[in-house]
Parts: C-alpha cells; structure tokens; sequence
C-alpha cells in the first residue's frame, strides 16, 4: 500500500465570503504576504513527496488551470466541475478514479497552515491504522488558530476515535481543511452533490474516523479582514 503518494486539492468553491477580492479571481488565487492560498497547500504536498494532484475547477476555472500549467511538481491532473459545483464530497467522489486504490490526502486550497517540528502531513502518513480508520483528520487546538471564529469542530478521544464536538465531552478543535482517507470510505455515497460530513457521520458511527491534533498554527483566511491578520502572525 502507498499511503498519501496521491492528493486532492479541492479549489471549485465560489468564494463568496472573499468578496469583492472573488469577483475577479477563485479564493485559491487570493494572496496572502504576495502568495497565492493554493501555493502554501502545495508547499505541504511537495514536502510529503507527494507525486500526483487532483485539482477540481468550477468558478473561474481557467485561472486554476492556467496556476496548474506552471507548477513543476507534483504532477497536476484537473476534475472539472464546470457543469455543477459537487460540494466537498461530492467533488472527490467524483474524482475517485484519478486517485487510485491508496489512501490519498485530501486539501482545502482556500486556508493554510504552518508545520512546528514534524511536518502535518507526514505525522498524517505515520498515524495510518488502516485496519482500525477509514479517514484521519488534522484538527486544531482553538488558541493556535488564528481568524477562526468557531467552536471547534471535533473531540478526540483517548484510542483516537473522533466524535462531535456538541456530541462529546472533552477539548474541542477545529478541522482545519486536511485529511488522509481510504477510497473505501465512498462506498454507497450518494450521487452528485454531498458533504463530507454525511461520511463523516458514518465513519462515526463505525468507530472509524480518527484525527490528530496539529501541533503549528492554522490560519483560516475565510474573509478580507482575515488576510491582514494572517500576514501580521506569518511575520511574528
């Protein structure tokens, strides 16, 4: 088995929490200390080794493809979405046959993280239990998140196993936008668009989907005042 030698970047949302910056470009696109979002995910997939991406279009898909055309590696391979938006399950369900048969990373393009000591993705890789996991997701304690709002998102308890947050007592963390995941986990998905909280909820409900706690910095550029923020605490 080749555990995370593939991924999926998902870059087809619309964006509309970043406009007006949205209305002239897809939020992947949307810079950051003079850096595309899209490129700091890359940066965590080019540090894994990671030899293939999928990257699925929809808004503005001509500018996504054209990023890809200039990117030497990882070898880009594009899911067009242009006739229908498929949401985060949806998206990757449909990409499946260009991901193989291994577990492969998936990745949000429109926020970003920073590793301290061993990179996110490789502690990802070495916690795979394939026996024991169906998904395994890198959460965020709340004090290391910064322009997130939230409440968190998912407990983790002692063996691992995730539950929800207003399901479960223990420290909530936020999901911020990474995971490793067996094809396996789509069987019997439904067609078209979907979130990937339906599968979530099954793996749940199996005793299969586990998460890590990340040990760096999430930054959640999910609006136009969240970019100054996240430039101020890249420079600190």
């Amino acid at each position: 088995m080749s555990i995370g030698r593939r991924a999926m970047v998902l870059a087809a949302g619309l964006g509309t929490r970043m406009r007006p910056l949205t209305d002239t470009r897809p939020k992947p696109l949307v810079t950051v200390k003079g850096r595309a979002l899209i490129d700091y995910g890359f940066d965590r997939l080019r540090e894994a080794s990671v030899a293939e991406v999928v990257i699925n279009v929809h808004y503005l898909p001509e500018q996504i493809e054209a990023w890809a055309a200039r990117q030497r590696a990882p070898h880009i391979v594009i899911s067009d979405e242009r006739g229908e938006i498929l949401d985060t399950g949806g998206g990757v369900a449909k990409a499946l046959p260009l991901l193989g048969p291994d577990p492969f990373f998936v990745l949000n393009s429109d926020s970003f993280w920073i590793d301290r000591g061993v990179p996110a993705l490789q502690r990802l890789r070495a916690a795979w239990n394939d026996a024991a996991m169906d998904c395994l997701l890198l959460l965020c304690p709340l004090e290391r998140t910064v322009g997130y709002d939230g409440q968190g998102d998912f407990v983790i308890g002692s063996d691992g196993r995730l539950a929800r947050r207003a399901q479960s007592p223990g420290t909530p963390l936020a999901y911020i936008g990474g995971y490793l995941v067996a094809p396996r986990l789509f069987a019997d998905a439904p067609a078209g668009k979907f979130s990937m909280n339906l599968l979530w909820d099954r793996a749940i409900a199996k005793g299969r989907l586990h998460g890590i706690a990340h040990e760096g910095l999430w930054l959640h550029v999910g609006t136009p005042d969240a970019i100054a923020l996240a430039e101020a605490r890249m420079k600190d």
